[in-house]
Order: C-alpha cells, then sequence, then structure tokens
C-alpha cells in the first residue's frame, strides 16, 4: 500500500503530516516552487518531505509527458492531493486503483474553484468548512467523501478561517483514510444545481468602493487582511492600507457623510459609505500621516461624488 501526494501551503504540510503519522507509505510527493513574489507564511511541503525521507519532485507542469509515466511506475494505490495549485489531468487521476482525492477549503458544491476561504468572507457566509472529495475532470466536480463545518465568526478574518479549517480538514482526513486506502470510502454525488464557482483573486481585488455598505467592505477587509496583500483606497497622497475595520451600521447611511469622506476625532477614525459608517482601527497611509476629518478616500472626490446617490 502506498500512495503520492501532491499538496502546498499549510493544508499542505498538514495533509503530509497526517499520513506520515498514520504510517502510510508516500512513495513521491509533488510541489511547487515557492513564488518569490508571494508572502511566505506558510509552512514548506518539500522540507516536511525530505525531513521524513520521501522524494520530491516540483514540475513546472505535472501533465507534461514523463510525470504520469513516472506516477504510474510508482503503482499508487491512492493520489492525494492538499491544495496542490495545477488541476491534474485524467491520465493521472485515473491511476490509482482506489482513486485520487482532493481536500477542498469549502462545503462543496458551494465555492467551487480558487481562493475559498477568502470568497466566503467576502460574502458574510456565517458558516464554511472543508470537503474530501474524489477528483474528476470537473474541478471540485467529484463524488464526496466526507464534510467538516465550521462556524465562521462574524469579525474572523482570513488567517482565522484558514487556521478553523486546518483542524476540520486534519478531523475528516484522519477519520476516512482507512476507507480512503482500501476503497470503501462513501461516495456520495454533488448536486451540480446548488454548485457556485470562484475564480482567482489579485492584489488588486483588494480595492474599496466605498459606495458599498460597511459590512460589505468589511467583509472584504477581514477577506484579505494580512498575510493577504490587504484592501486598499487611493488618494492623491498615494494608497492607504486597511488592516481591521468594525461597521457602524445599525442606523443606516448617514446624509452627512458621503462614501469615503472621513471623519476623525479622539484618536478614532470613521468612513462613510454607502450604507452605515465604517471605523478603521488599523489602517496606514502612504506618508505615514494619519488621515484628518474631512478627507475623501478614493481616486478621486468627484468620481465618488458624481457616482453616489
Amino acid at each position: 500500500m502506498s500512495v503520492v501526494v501532491l499538496a502546498y501551503h499549510e493544508m499542505g504540510c498538514m495533509g503530509l503530516r497526517v499520513l506520515i503519522e498514520e504510517g502510510v507509505k508516500v512513495s513521491a510527493v509533488f510541489t511547487h516552487e515557492d513564488d518569490p513574489g508571494e508572502n511566505h507564511w506558510f509552512g514548506s511541503v518539500a522540507d516536511l518531505a525530505r525531513r521524513n525521507g520521501i522524494p520530491v519532485f516540483m514540475p513546472s507542469n505535472i501533465n507534461r509527458p514523463g510525470w504520469a509515466e513516472m506516477i504510474h511506475a510508482d503503482a499508487p494505490d491512492v493520489i492525494f492531493s492538499f491544495y496542490y495549485r495545477r488541476l491534474i489531468k485524467r491520465t493521472i487521476w485515473k491511476i490509482p486503483r482506489y482513486g485520487s482525492v482532493n481536500l477542498h477549503g469549502s462545503l462543496l458544491p458551494k465555492y467551487r474553484g480558487r481562493c475559498p476561504v477568502n470568497w466566503q468572507l467576502i460574502n458574510g457566509e456565517t458558516e464554511s468548512g472543508i470537503t474530501l472529495h474524489y477528483i474528476v475532470s470537473r474541478a471540485d466536480a467529484g463524488d464526496i467523501i466526507a464534510q467538516e463545518r465550521v462556524a465562521v465568526g462574524a469579525d474572523d478574518t482570513a488567517l482565522v478561517l484558514y487556521r478553523k479549517l486546518l483542524a476540520a480538514g486534519e478531523k475528516a482526513l484522519r477519520l476516512s483514510l482507512r476507507g480512503i486506502l482500501n476503497g470503501t470510502a462513501p461516495r456520495v454525488r454533488q448536486e451540480d444545481s446548488q454548485a457556485t464557482v470562484f475564480g482567482g483573486r489579485r492584489p488588486e481585488h483588494g480595492r474599496i468602493d466605498w459606495r458599498r455598505s460597511a459590512r460589505e467592505i468589511h467583509n472584504l477587509v477581514r477577506a484579505v487582511a494580512p498575510p493577504w496583500p490587504g484592501a486598499f483606497s487611493e488618494t492623491p497622497a498615494g494608497k492607504v492600507m486597511i488592516w481591521s475595520s468594525r461597521p457602524h451600521v445599525a442606523n443606516g447611511s448617514s446624509p452627512d457623510v458621503k462614501p469615503g469622506e472621513v471623519q476623525a476625532a479622539d484618536g478614532r477614525v470613521f468612513v462613510g459609505t454607502g450604507e452605515g459608517i465604517l471605523e478603521l482601527l488599523d489602517y496606514e497611509t502612504a506618508d505615514g500621516r494619519p488621515l484628518t476629518a474631512g478627507k475623501i478616500l478614493g481616486r478621486e472626490r468627484a468620481a465618488i461624488s458624481e457616482k453616489t446617490p
């Protein structure tokens, strides 16, 4: 009995560590070269594998000729994918006799695709979880083996939710592992009619539209808070990074505070939105100066006022 592991990021380290601790023979690990432009706050799958004497490979494209033949020669019973960043083709996922299994950071079929942690927070979800499922040609669409649910707090950041999902993923993997390895794991078909699909995100997607509600902006702020790139707003003096916030929406929008307009007093900073007021708990200006009352956050004052009802 042996497996091949495709893994990256902290979730990849967790998955590989569980297999090692459970005594599963891992014949090879495929991972990625670190991107020098990315914030590497997570552990190294490659280092973990090497410390345990497991061969490590980092192909730029695992689907290119040669890699499938190599995996086939290993004759794995299962392939595990833990946050591997490239979709694998049928020539690879069909190799193991008991199938290929992926761990996804949402309750499928909701939030198929990229960056599920960030998208769930942006959309204000109050429940999340992980899904172990079989790999098929369509991304995140295979039969479900197991799911583990977690609650999402109103102020949870992406890092807080990610850590919850790490624990949930470990629990589900340990409970399901023997069934996966002997081919008896459940197969529950996904309801495609209930599926939602989301794409990748870039730092530019952290730009704040102050015409949105305070709650929506707060959701964006916490969804891309460090170690992700952060939410921001442009001003004539440069970019303002918003690291954490608190929405005040009980009384709706204020007619005296325009979206993007700053109110500051006694060391506290508030910004008008399309609905409610957003308090900035932690922010950083390009020039290092605190925001003062009357400032307008956004590309241009005119652009905001003209587009706001």
